[in-house]
């Protein structure tokens, strides 16, 4: 694993973070349309579907995936079947801004959990570079002024984002297990769907207990069909291949501040498709959120 940070895997990282603040305006614009794991569910789906012809492979016998299924089933649980749900469901109960919030934390998971868990040793530089990206996001949930803070409350919806962030750096630190065959390893394709098929189980379980346990209805339209169609490809597909690429490259600990280009991405999003005025709040948390990835990119 290189742990230098080149411009390649930068703008690699870069791609996931946008897409995800993409996700998370299409995922408020079909709230009303279709139940919070529910939608989960049928954007993996969907992307499973895609997948197929990509790597139908991994279902042939000897492929490795009956050999190392717990692996896969355990990556699938995290990344696909837990994330994105635990999220969607913290929208229920919590505001946008403190879900975003929440999410910000995950640079410091990630270095809490690899240092617990993974024996990864934790710099001054990636600490401080914590501390610095972390205030560019406040920067932008504060819109500048930062009593904002001081105001606001915490509801079950932010304990399901503290959950849904530590699912996701033990997914990432597990990613650098290399445990599964060469042949899916090396195949991007492949590796997703490996976990994708297990995600899918999960995810669909979920969605199962979901309409038992509540009133889930689905009100089908051509737009809830194409914000499916986006979360699957873009979120779902070409994000996670650019995360895992860039997190095998340069370590879970450096890829997670990339993950705090979300808000500024979502705020850029707001600007351009509701019609906000960006200020001058943004470009200060940009170079917050770049000074920290830059400074925890830096050998010791």
């Amino acid at each position: 694993m290189n742990q230098r940070l080149t411009p390649a895997t930068a703008l690699m990282l870069v791609v996931p973070p946008l897409l995800w603040a993409g996700n998370a305006v299409v995922g408020r614009m079909v709230n009303a349309m279709v139940p919070p794991i529910t939608l989960n569910f049928l954007r993996w789906a969907i992307a499973l579907l895609i997948l197929l012809p990509l790597a139908g492979q991994v279902y042939r016998p000897g492929s490795g995936l009956g050999a190392h299924w717990r692996r896969f089933a355990i990556l699938g649980l995290l990344g696909v079947g837990m994330y994105n749900a635990l999220q969607y469901l913290a929208l229920q109960s919590s505001t946008p801004i403190n879900v975003t919030l929440v999410a910000a934390s995950m640079p410091v998971w990630m270095l809490l959990i690899g240092w617990l868990f993974f024996r990864a040793s934790v710099s001054r530089t990636q600490v401080a570079g914590a501390a610095l990206s972390v205030a560019g996001v406040l920067v932008v949930l504060s819109r500048g002024q930062w009593q904002q803070l001081l105001v606001l409350r915490l509801v079950p919806g932010d304990l399901f984002m503290v959950l849904a962030t530590i699912a996701w750096s033990v997914y990432s630190w597990l990613l650098l297990g290399r445990k599964e065959p060469e042949s899916i390893r090396a195949d991007w394709a492949a590796f997703l769907l490996a976990q994708v098929s297990f995600g899918v189980l999960w995810s669909g379980a979920f969605a199962a207990a979901e309409w038992v346990w509540t009133d889930a209805r689905i009100d089908w339209s051509w737009g809830l069909g194409a914000a499916l169609l986006y979360v699957a490809v873009g979120p779902a597909i070409i994000a996670f291949r650019c995360w895992g690429a860039g997190v095998q490259r340069v370590g879970p600990n450096i890829a997670a501040f990339f993950n705090n280009l979300t808000p500024l991405f979502a705020a850029m999003m707001s600007s351009a498709f509701l019609g906000e005025t960006p200020h001058a709040y943004h470009a200060v948390a940009f170079a917050l959120i770049v000074g920290g990835i830059v400074l925890s990119s830096r050998t010791r």
